[in-house]
């Protein structure tokens, strides 16, 4: 369980397709699974432009993309989604992590380790329907994955010590820094970075300020991205889904109260850089 020389990745979004890119750069043949072939194409694509990228750089070679991309294969054939560790980035909703789960456990050995790429759901409630809890563990990749350097490696209840040190070892070949955290809800990262994006969208709520103004101000302050910018390039749908998932977890404690602003976006589809529009317009 220990010696991880294959990788699966659930989910051919932004943090599918990363984490894949990832996998296949630094040796590691690598399946990407996506329901959706127009998904898995638009993924290919972007994985060899990001690879290609790197050659431009001169940080990779031509070869050496080459050789990555040839260690990649993309479907939509379930059953072919077999490896030693298996990262989901799908919805952040637990019923359909641990339906993912449960499929992917019938399909692997007991020895495969089953990774989510949650940046809120409790690695606890996602293993416990799951056979073999002790093979479940959180690693949460940051976006864009082959840039950001932190991974969190989150320990459920049942996560055995030697999955956990396995992901942690992974990570470090993968170029990462690993973070240990315990399973609490957002871990250290989001939970943390929340009020940033909570607090922004209080004010525009009152009316202190524009979300323009709010960008404008911050990034001048000496953040890299506003958080309006920042929102709309990590998909303002999925941080209202981690902001809402971190209200329920702490009980409704006020200060992880989800916009109404930011529900009508998620409604109207304006989920940011991904749909053309969100706080901005692309």
């Amino acid at each position: 369980m220990n010696d991880i020389q294959t990788l699966a990745v659930v989910g051919a979004g932004t943090m599918g397709l990363g984490i894949a890119q990832l996998g296949i750069q630094h040796g590691l043949p690598t399946v990407l699974f996506d329901l959706n072939p127009a998904a898995l194409e638009k993924a290919q694509v972007a994985i060899a432009a990001g690879l290609g990228k790197l050659v431009a750089k001169n940080k990779l070679s031509a070869e050496a993309r080459d050789a990555a991309l040839a260690r990649l294969t993309i479907t939509t054939d379930m059953s072919t989604v077999q490896a030693d560790l298996i990262i989901e980035a799908v919805v952040e909703r637990l019923d359909v992590k641990h339906q993912l789960f449960g499929e992917l456990a019938a399909l692997n050995g007991p020895q495969t380790i089953l990774a989510s790429n949650t940046s809120s759901l409790p690695i606890t409630q996602l293993a416990a329907k799951v056979p073999n809890p002790e093979r479940v563990v959180g690693m949460h990749f940051f976006n864009p994955a082959p840039v950001m350097p932190l991974v969190e490696v989150i320990s459920g209840v049942a996560t055995a010590p030697e999955v956990a040190a396995a992901v942690e070892a992974l990570a470090r070949r993968l170029g990462k820094t690993p973070v240990r955290a315990a399973d609490a809800p957002g871990f250290i990262v989001n939970r943390v970075a929340r009020h940033y994006y909570v607090e922004s969208l209080k004010v525009v709520e009152e009316n202190v300020a524009s979300f323009e103004v709010v960008d404008e101000l911050l990034e001048a302050s000496g953040f890299k991205m506003g958080p309006f910018r920042l929102m709309d390039l990590i998909g303002v749908d999925t941080n209202f889904s981690v902001t809402s998932a971190m209200f329920a977890s702490f009980h409704q404690d006020a200060k992880f109260r989800p916009s109404r602003i930011q529900q009508q976006k998620v409604d109207a589809g304006h989920h940011g850089r991904k749909t053309g529009r969100g706080f901005y317009n692309y």
